[in-house]
């Protein structure tokens, strides 16, 4: 009691220090018992209707739709190219000569060697000429002397011998006719000969099989090419510019989702801001595997009437694999966003595997959970089924309240608010 009327006593001498000292004393109070001002805010998002798209990125290489590889069947060195990069060819036009002079050698050659064949027929007839006149007369021969036996006027071997004869002229027209069929096969076999050579001395010249466009040329005047155990690719012809495809490789995850005839959306780098439109032909089943990835190769059809895409480009490729239009949608940020812990209500988590957003309530900081069913998800948006309404403010991200300077960069934030 005494120390509480020193106390009082000592108040009122020092009116003006005992307020300041009640002031700060409160103040102090206010601060500790005041909470914090938060520092940030959720940037909310509204469910509306519009279009829902479900996309497979992938990446392949334009090539020509059908690309014909021109070679050499005949070895020799090339004397002349007639074509260059990029020029139109059409069907049976000269590309390129091979130095036809050993190949015109063997031809003349091989008509040599018919001639000869003919002129031997030509012996081997005359000789069955003589051999047919030889037989009339050993017949004649051997009938008069059968006629004077029966008489008694030719004795039993004079008889033998003209039989000899007659029988030595039959066996030459034999022989004879023998020799004709070996010199009519000569003939044969020299023409074929002459043929093969006349067909290797035509392959000298290398001609276009189709009308196109030559996209790779491998040789100059002067090359040597060797023919003898594979033929060696010259030029390279692309048929039909005006119509290519991609060869996109598509990752084993998401190749359940392709479908011969999607639409495809592709880019290339010489046209960054232009989208080319495309349409998936093929898949093929034979998959590839690379550092333990497997992809499937996927076949698009290009429309290239413009001539813009060249073989060999880079095509990063979007196919659509879903749409769906004017449907409720929310963003599928919103699906992965969770608010910070301190902001979440207490209450039973919705069931495991179903989807869920936080939805804006009157207090900013007290979001409340909503389960959905969700239609078709996409990259940017998702589908609602159920769940939510158009028009509900749904959290997609929180951001920062702090005022920064802005050489520090942005003042938003995700952390652990958006663990998914």
């Amino acid at each position: 009691m005494e120390r509480l009327k020193r106390a009082g006593a000592w108040v009122r001498r020092r009116p003006w220090l005992s307020g300041a000292l009640a002031l700060g004393l409160a103040l102090i109070l206010w601060a500790a018992l005041t909470p914090d001002e938060p520092t940030y805010e959720y940037v909310t998002a509204t469910v509306d209707r519009g279009e829902v798209v479900r996309r497979v990125a992938a990446s392949g290489k334009l090539r020509a739709l059908n690309t014909i590889k021109v070679g050499a069947e005949v070895s020799g060195q090339i004397t002349k190219v007639n074509v260059d990069f990029n020029s139109p060819v059409t069907a049976g036009q000269v590309l390129a000569e091979i130095d036809p002079t050993r190949l015109r050698a063997r031809v003349e050659q091989a008509r040599a060697q018919v001639a000869s064949a003919r002129a031997a027929l030509a012996q081997a007839e005359a000789a069955t000429g003589r051999a047919q006149a030889d037989l009339g007369i050993q017949q004649r021969e051997y009938g008069r002397r059968s006629a004077l036996a029966e008489r008694g006027f030719v004795s039993g071997s004079g008889l033998d011998t003209a039989l000899g004869g007659l029988s030595s002229a039959r066996a030459g027209t034999r022989t004879a006719a023998a020799q004709v069929a070996s010199a009519r096969a000569g003939i044969a076999q020299a023409n074929a000969e002459l043929s093969s050579a006349l067909q290797e001395l035509s392959r000298t010249r290398i001609v276009s099989p189709a009308s196109g466009v030559i996209i790779n040329k491998l040789v100059e005047p002067g090359t040597t090419v060797a023919a003898s155990f594979q033929t060696p690719n010259l030029f390279e012809i692309a048929a039909d510019t005006t119509r290519m495809q991609v060869e996109a490789s598509v990752d084993e995850a998401d190749i359940g989702q392709v479908r011969t005839g999607q639409p495809v959306r592709f880019t290339v780098d010489s046209y960054p801001d232009e989208r080319f439109a495309a349409s998936v032909r093929q898949i093929r089943q034979a998959a590839t595997e690379a550092q333990n990835v497997v992809s499937y190769l996927v076949i698009l059809d290009v429309d290239n009437e413009e001539g813009k895409l060249l073989p060999g480009m880079t095509a990063n490729v979007e196919i659509i694999t879903g749409r769906r239009a004017n449907v409720p949608r929310v963003p599928t940020t919103a699906l992965r966003f969770r608010p910070r812990e301190d902001d979440r209500p207490e209450g039973p988590a919705p069931p495991a595997g179903r989807p869920a957003v936080w939805v804006a309530t009157a207090d900013p900081f007290r979001p409340a959970r909503r389960a959905l069913r969700l239609g078709l998800a996409g990259d940017d948006y998702a589908e609602v089924t159920g769940g939510l309404a158009p028009g509900e403010a749904v959290l997609i991200r929180s951001r920062s309240t702090e005022k920064r300077d802005p050489a520090e960069g942005v003042d938003e934030e995700e952390g652990d608010d958006a663990a998914a």
